[in-house]
């Protein structure tokens, strides 16, 4: 009996008297299904299949977790679903900005640093200085240039605005990274920057950079004024954990 060149399905020779016409179809249609079978070996949505070891056979690669990557093994002999290595940055929350302090607790010790981008923040008078405190401690250690001018803070809260803030801008923002945060044993590098308005509607730019001098865990962060009974009236943190 004569076969196909790729898949070797047993069909009758060009000389053959086929006797049995429905046998020779069923034959055939049973070969066209198995070899079907093998290259599609998928059971569930969201399963892959790539080549197996075997020609014209394909293996089923289930649909991995959430957040995996699609990976080679270790072996580079097949594709595997992984979990992202370094490099990534999580959204961990969005948090608005309101009363008199603004808490993120509860953070997450799975990421290697944190970054969080602070925007839009309003009080309700012009203010005084627009602070964070880590753990709500006010331990720590910032080298700042503020416009152009050095200064530098010991064991004081991270003064974001050196200087009072105009209430009513919109626009003032900033960037804070905190590096090494989970460590028990060692200082916590940070660095920040950012624009704000002051009262008298000028600009000023903050650069800055230093460490929260504990060997504690970071698991929470402040966000409150200097004093004066203000309330901040609006304003987005964006709270990143980067691998």
């Amino acid at each position: 009996m004569a076969t196909t060149t790729n898949y070797g399905w047993v069909t009758p020779d060009d000389t053959a008297l086929v006797k049995d016409g429905a046998a020779a179809i069923r034959t055939l249609g049973s070969s066209v299904d198995t070899t079907t079978k093998a290259l599609n070996p998928e059971t569930t949505l969201g399963d892959l299949a790539y080549r197996s070891s075997t020609a014209n056979v394909k293996t089923r690669l289930g649909l991995g977790t959430a957040g995996q990557v699609l990976t080679v093994n270790s072996g580079a002999s097949a594709p595997e679903w992984a979990t992202a290595s370094s490099g990534g940055m999580t959204l961990i929350s969005t948090t608005t900005l309101s009363g008199a302090t603004t808490t993120l607790s509860s953070i997450p010790q799975t990421y290697n640093s944190l970054f969080l981008i602070i925007t839009g923040m309003t009080a309700n008078t012009d203010n005084q200085q627009f602070r964070c405190k880590i753990n709500n401690t006010t331990t720590h250690s910032i080298s700042r240039v503020d416009n152009g001018s050095a200064a530098s803070q010991e064991n004081q809260a991270i003064n974001l605005a050196f200087n009072n803030t105009l209430r009513t801008n919109a626009n003032n923002a900033w960037a804070l990274t905190i590096d090494n945060y989970t460590s028990t044993s060692a200082f916590k590098p940070i660095t920040f920057n950012g624009r704000y308005i002051t009262s008298a509607s000028a600009d000023n730019y903050t650069f800055a950079g230093g460490a929260f001098l504990s060997n504690s865990a970071v698991t929470s962060i402040v966000f409150d004024y200097g004093g004066g009974g203000v309330t901040f009236a609006g304003g987005t943190i964006l709270f990143y954990g980067v691998k």
